[in-house]
């Protein structure tokens, strides 16, 4: 059976459980049909690069997908019907990644960027903003600055 990747985008203003329904609605279709969906991501909510139906925002969905033709088209045909969903695109693969998506290694980098630069702020003592020293003190290796009053 051919393997494909469908993402789809929800509208905003549906939440998650109802995004998790249409998946699982989605999945029931390709299973009646003989087929299977061997992997679904949720990416969350993302911003879009224009309106789209009067949306900014959209919840993205992937799903790798082992399904023979004709069950993939009734799954598109009930998108385009269904005014929840925004967008849809199907890709026909070789064969399906491993592991998490291209855009869930992306968060994971992001939560570890994040965690760092806490880290980094923390050791500091200061938040490594200008000049670096409005936290209060000198940093190490510098002298505090002379006082002023003793000149006059």
């Amino acid at each position: 059976m051919p393997l494909y990747e469908h993402v789809f985008m929800a509208r905003q203003d549906v939440t998650a459980q109802q995004v998790e329904t249409m998946v699982d609605q989605y999945k029931g279709v390709i299973e009646s049909a003989g087929g299977k969906v061997e992997k679904t991501e949720m990416w969350g909510v993302k911003s879009l690069a224009y309106r789209i139906k009067k949306n900014r925002k959209a919840h993205f969905t992937l799903m790798n997908i082992e399904a023979p033709p004709a069950a993939l088209a009734e799954v598109e045909r009930q998108m385009g019907i269904s005014e929840d969903v925004l967008r849809f695109m199907t890709l026909k693969v070789e064969e399906h990644e491993e592991g998490p998506s291209a855009m869930m290694q992306k968060r994971e980098r992001d939560d570890r960027k994040d965690r760092e630069r806490g880290r980094r702020r923390d050791e500091d003592g200061y938040g490594g903003g200008f000049g670096g020293g409005f936290g209060g003190g000198a940093p190490e290796g510098r002298a505090p600055a002379a006082d002023v009053s003793e000149g006059v």
